[in-house]
């Protein structure tokens, strides 16, 4: 098991100059990998950052989420298309990068909730599963895994939970497309943490870890006794990654409603957060 932490911790937006001191902080304290995102197209030189990260003994990841215009499950294929070549950019920069895992919400915009019959549901569903195995194609010619991720209700209402994601990634069938399961939105989605991550099982490729607040792993009242149990019940050994965010940079502040300060520091909720997850999972 690698344990990872997000660069937007410390940093946004997201720059080559900046990450490549993210990385040497991240290696400094002890973790096996840094996330980053695609906050925009262009924002970082992805091959240079991975050279960087690379030289620090690192593993990385990759996350982004699609906006108004590039929507997997949009009536209108026009828009469906730029979210396809958006996501095809995204795994692109992955493979420049390094990175193995690329994850986020790849049905929909962040922060579209709509009311569907069940009908539209099974139209939805079915229209999302064919374009994410086309993608997954796409990925696996670069070494990269599609890991798509439940939100919760506020910012999505297409999948909240692991029973939602599980209909779609077996109609997907592609070993390149799996799940990414998040603590946070699990706290508020799941009747159990355990049973969702059990029903995932061997789909499972990648693990955000934070508080039910989004502060430092063990600071809060998720269940991880709950949760490692069942990571280990599935045999999952992959990444393990704290995502969090700074009150301090205004423009997350803003994205992820972080109002306060969530640890005394930015370097304590990373300390902190990675020395519990290697006492509870390892």
């Amino acid at each position: 098991m690698k344990f990872g932490v997000n660069a937007w911790v410390w940093l946004a937006p997201l720059t080559t100059e900046g990450l490549a001191k993210v990385a040497a902080k991240v290696a400094d304290m002890g973790f096996d990998l840094v996330e980053t995102a695609i906050e925009a197209p262009g924002g970082y030189d992805y091959a240079r950052t991975g050279e960087v990260i690379k030289d620090h003994g690192l593993g990385a990841s990759l996350v982004t989420v699609l906006g108004p215009d590039s929507n997997l499950v949009h009536p209108d294929e026009k828009v469906r298309e730029k979210g396809r070549a958006y996501l095809r950019y995204c795994i692109d920069a992955a493979h420049a990068l390094g990175a193995t895992n690329l994850g986020g919400p790849f049905y929909s915009a962040l922060g579209r909730t709509w009311q569907s019959s069940a009908e539209e549901r099974e139209r939805d569903v079915e229209l999302l599963a064919g374009q994410l195995r086309e993608l997954a194609g796409y990925a696996a010619d670069r070494g990269v895994v599609l890991c798509v991720e439940p939100l919760n209700r506020f910012e999505t209402s297409f999948i909240n939970t692991a029973e939602q994601l599980v209909e779609v990634l077996d109609r997907v069938d592609h070993p390149a497309c799996k799940a990414l399961l998040d603590t946070f939105h699990m706290n508020i989605e799941e009747k159990s943490l355990g049973d969702a991550i059990r029903a995932i099982g061997p789909r499972l490729g990648h693990l955000h870890s934070c508080e039910n607040d989004r502060g430092a792993p063990g600071s809060g009242h998720v269940p991880w006794a709950e949760v490692a149990e069942a990571v280990r019940d599935i045999g999952y050994d992959g990444p393990v990654v704290i995502e969090s965010f700074s009150s301090h940079i205004e423009s997350i502040a803003a994205a992820a409603a972080i109002w306060r300060p969530l640890a005394p520091t930015q370097d304590a909720l990373g300390q902190d957060g990675l020395a519990f997850l290697q006492k509870t999972f390892t």
